[in-house]
């Protein structure tokens, strides 16, 4: 975004998700759902399959890999998420490796895995571009994608300022795309994609802002540009207000699996 480089991204997203690593094992928001369901259900992942998770957060999509019998590997940029990750796997008795790696420089041979999945987390990457290339790179020939990420509107002014009403309550927000982006960007990976589709995330304004530290000031001009927002916002993230306080609200995202041709 803007005039920001790569490596400032990179440490930036360290700073801040380093201190708050814990509030994203007690996530409702990524530790389940039937998008993480239906993930699952089209990977399909077999015993003996072996399985990377990249940007694996709290850990919850590596967890449900290995409740399935695949050898997982699990990575981060923040050192503090792949302990939450590990501590959460521990917890559940499964296992995995961790390691601390960039999502556009993987630390992994070429063909390395039957499945990689990651679940959340591109908007946040400096190159999406260069994360689907990876990916490319470290699966193996008919091996399996699993990605999800929140979209865009279609209308292009309200895709601009949804965009922004993310980044304005975590700066380490880079840039997510419509559908129709992300898209690109994978195919461009020669990646094929075989499944999609959109599902509805519901956020409680108060949990959602909470778990980035927002102060007042952050939370009043969330508040601010949502009472501002466009119609094509408003029908993106359909607010719900009690009085004039937002107290939750929506947004869409993609779930795709895709796979790497033969």
């Amino acid at each position: 975004m803007g005039d920001r480089s790569a490596q400032d991204l990179t440490s930036h997203a360290r700073e801040r998700f380093g201190p708050r690593a814990g509030s994203y094992r007690t996530s409702e928001l990524h530790a389940g759902g039937p998008d993480l369901t239906l993930l699952m259900e089209w990977l399909a992942p077999r015993p003996g399959e072996r399985a990377l998770d990249v940007a694996t957060g709290g850990g919850y999509v590596a967890l449900a890999l290995a409740r399935s019998g695949v050898d997982v590997e699990a990575c981060d940029l923040t050192p503090e998420m792949l302990e939450v990750a590990r501590v959460l796997l521990e917890d559940e008795d499964c296992t995995a490796r961790f390691a601390v790696a960039e999502a556009d420089a993987l630390p992994y041979p070429d063909a390395a895995f039957d499945i990689v999945t990651c679940r959340i987390a591109a908007h946040h990457f400096p190159d999406a571009q260069a994360f689907f290339n990876e990916v490319a790179r470290v699966l193996k020939p008919g091996g399996r994608f699993g990605f999800q990420d929140q979209t865009l509107p279609p209308e292009g002014p309200s895709a601009v300022l949804v965009d922004v009403f993310e980044r304005t309550r975590d700066s380490s927000h880079n840039q997510a795309y419509k559908e129709k982006g992300w898209m690109t960007l994978i195919e461009r990976a020669e990646l094929v994609v075989e499944r999609s589709t959109l599902v509805d995330k519901r956020h409680d304004f108060g949990d959602w802002t909470a778990r980035q530290n927002s102060d007042e000031a952050t939370v009043a001009e969330l508040t601010r540009q949502m009472a501002e927002a466009p119609d094509g916002m408003r029908r993106w993230l359909e607010p719900e207000y009690e009085g004039e306080r937002i107290v939750a609200f929506r947004n869409r995202h993609l779930v795709v699996l895709a796979t790497k041709r033969p």
